[in-house]
């Protein structure tokens, strides 16, 4: 009967998704304008709703996958409530193959997917995580996490726990690691004693941590669709991850111990330093790997990106010349299962990425800020809300496409409020680690279903303890944020350990209570006291950031105005005022821009790239800057003796190049 049903259902979809497409084809057409303010009285509201909600009723009727619902209502959005213009069949009368217009747009928001750099690490870390999971590597690591803790009560459900840690390090995925560490070690409990419904939520749980452990695959598609202009630093967020995935770890041990305890299991192993270094040595090369990833980008000799690079490279010759489990055979299956799991993360980020390009141009993002703001929420309060918004998210939506659709709405507010997004990441993290445990679409337990041959029902009660013990974590994770970022501020940032959770004060500013502040206001780079050149605030960073955008945004309104060089300036500088731009750093790097010449572009970028600690581009900025008309190669020349002369008038003032 399945076999009959799912042509049907396909062709039902195939049906649907054409039928949209005629449809919103006419409703882009002039008597479809016409139409749809018919219904909907001003603006296309009523009809766009009525028509999302039918789409969106169909496809859950037909059980269409999440990526197609997504892609489906983005394209909908984009149609009814896009720039009308955009969808006009004259609009496309032109030969320009540059030309961006009627439903070319949408796919031309999910082409700027490619834009990210960090993407390019994900497909790495998938394949690598994929050749070392295929090997022996699952074996070597719960043999050596048991030399170190099989003598402890409960040591067996301990060693389960790291094995999973371990391998999750590698692996990144918490399927994948359920299935590896999962198929080995829950007859291994079974046989030493240990109820069956605890061994089974133990490995079901224990290997959601993977996506907490870096080297993380949802954690490298948080920093791009959060980060924005200016992308988070993965390093951060994979160090944030580390403390936290730690904790979660010890929880769910002593919850082990607390077990074996009561039910009296008493299956130990001796402990013997040869014992552990014999079965270090055999898993030396699996626990190599995330020391080598992680030390590598923290020691700045490759970027995150290299970084995935080089752990292909390494789990290749591990396997094929070290452990030797796999051949040179096996690499088509591996790869090609690899590509299937690449695949489909790339279709539901191109898919999210392009509905979040319409929720940013219709300014979602920013009512939501207000909206925000207007409530009067603390930090605290906001925080308890995301908490409670993501755990109902991941149980409906997977990691992925929950990050895609709901990190760029909410990364906004969370600046607003002193939120240091790094911590807003591992955040939303541990909430997600939580939805692989929970129906309707937890993925951790239909793997543990099958892996296990248990009825479903079976293993969401088994898991349900240790979602208490996750709701502990997350709560000390969420509200104690020194457990993510006081590593990252120690190694990174040089800054203290403790990290405390943002305020409002009287006046509504955001503060931080418990951080002694000098009363006397230094300049980033003024030396203090100790001769240390200051460090600017995350409050700081995140104003300069806000003022950097608009920077760039008042640069493109002057571009679009089309005026003459001599009048570029002052018309960028009004839109700045009109802006509010004020920021003592930001107008330092405004006032770089004497004159319309590629000099003035150069030390804005200079001086923007080293505020920000990050390469620092504007386009629109540059087009701005760059002289028009016959004299643009005479304005060049200029410019190249201008930047001479600020060169060597570097060191005898700011600017008077007489």
């Amino acid at each position: 009967m399945r076999a009959r049903q799912t042509p049907a259902r396909t062709l039902a979809l195939v049906a649907l998704v054409a039928v949209l497409g005629v449809s919103l084809h006419a409703w882009g057409s002039p008597e479809g304008m016409e139409l749809a303010e018919d219904l909907a009285g001003e603006e296309q509201g009523t009809g766009g709703g009525i028509v999302l909600t039918l789409a969106l009723a169909a496809m859950i009727v037909l059980g269409a996958p999440l990526f197609v619902i997504i892609g489906v209502l983005a394209a909908i959005c984009f149609a009814m409530y896009g720039e009308a213009s955009l969808y006009d069949p004259s609009t496309c009368a032109t030969l320009d193959p540059d030309a961006i217009c009627g439903f070319d747009t949408f796919p031309a928001k999910m082409a700027d997917l490619t834009t990210k750099n960090v993407l390019l690490a994900i497909p790495f870390f998938v394949v690598s995580g994929a050749i070392m999971s295929a090997g022996d590597i699952a074996n070597r690591l719960v043999a050596f996490a048991r030399a170190l803790v099989g003598w402890m009560p409960g040591g067996l459900a301990v060693a389960t726990v790291g094995g999973c840690i371990f391998f999750a390090a590698i692996s990144g995925s918490s399927p994948v690691t359920v299935i590896a560490i999962g198929s080995m070690m829950y007859p291994a409990l079974c046989k030493a004693g240990y109820d069956s419904r605890f061994s089974m939520g133990l490995v079901t749980t224990a290997g959601s941590l993977g996506i907490l452990i870096p080297p993380s695959i949802p954690m490298l598609v948080f920093a791009i669709v959060a980060g924005g202009r200016v992308p988070l630093d993965v390093g951060e967020l994979f160090m944030a991850g580390i403390l936290p995935g730690a904790l979660i770890g010890v929880l769910l041990s002593l919850y082990s111990v607390w077990v074996a305890r009561r039910s009296g299991e008493s299956e130990r192993t001796r402990f013997t330093f040869a014992e552990v270094r014999l079965r270090f040595r055999e898993g030396f090369w699996a626990v190599m790997l995330p020391v080598l990833i992680l030390g590598g980008i923290y020691s700045g000799i490759f970027t995150p990106t290299e970084a995935a690079a080089v752990s292909v490279i390494y789990a290749l010759v591990v396997e094929l010349a070290i452990h030797r489990e796999i051949g040179l055979s096996h690499l088509p299956k591996i790869l090609t299962e690899a590509a299937v799991m690449m695949g489909t993360l790339l279709i539901i980020m191109a898919l999210a990425f392009g509905l979040n390009d319409f929720l940013v141009e219709e300014k979602v993002p920013d009512m939501a800020v207000e909206v925000i703001r207007a409530m009067n929420l603390s930090p605290l309060q906001f925080l308890l809300i995301i908490n409670l918004m993501l755990l109902v998210v991941g149980a409906l939506m997977d990691s992925i496409s929950a990050i895609m659709i709901i990190a760029p709405l909410l990364k906004p507010i969370a600046d607003q409020l002193g939120i240091d997004p790094v911590h807003l990441g591992v955040i939303f993290i541990v909430n997600l680690e939580i939805g692989y445990l929970t129906p309707p679409i937890g993925i951790n337990l239909f793997v543990a279903s099958s892996v296990f041959n248990k009825p479903l029902g079976d293993v969401i009660k088994s898991v349900v303890p240790f979602i208490a013990l996750m709701f502990v974590g997350l709560g000390i994770v969420t509200y104690v944020p020194s457990v993510a970022l006081g590593p990252v501020n120690v190694l990174l940032r040089d800054e203290p350990f403790y990290e405390p959770l943002p305020e409002m004060g009287d006046d509504g500013e955001v503060v931080r209570p418990g951080v002694a502040t000098d009363t006397t206001i230094k300049k980033p780079g003024e030396k203090t006291e100790d001769g240390e050149a200051r460090v600017l605030s995350m409050e700081e960073m995140t104003e300069i950031g806000e003022q950097m955008f608009v920077l760039c945004d008042a640069a493109e309104v002057v571009v679009d105005a089309e005026l003459p060089p001599d009048q570029r300036l002052a018309k960028w500088r009004e839109e700045l005022e009109s802006e509010e731009v004020a920021n003592p750093e930001v107008m330092k790097i405004v006032a770089l821009a004497k004159a319309v010449d590629a000099a003035s572009y150069e030390r804005v970028v200079d001086a923007a790239s080293g505020l920000m600690k990050t390469e620092w581009t504007c386009e629109a900025l540059q087009t701005m800057l760059t002289p028009a008309g016959d004299d643009a190669a005479d304005d060049d020349a200029a410019a190249d003796d201008d930047a001479a002369a600020d060169d060597g008038d570097a060191g005898a003032g700011s600017g008077s190049g007489g």
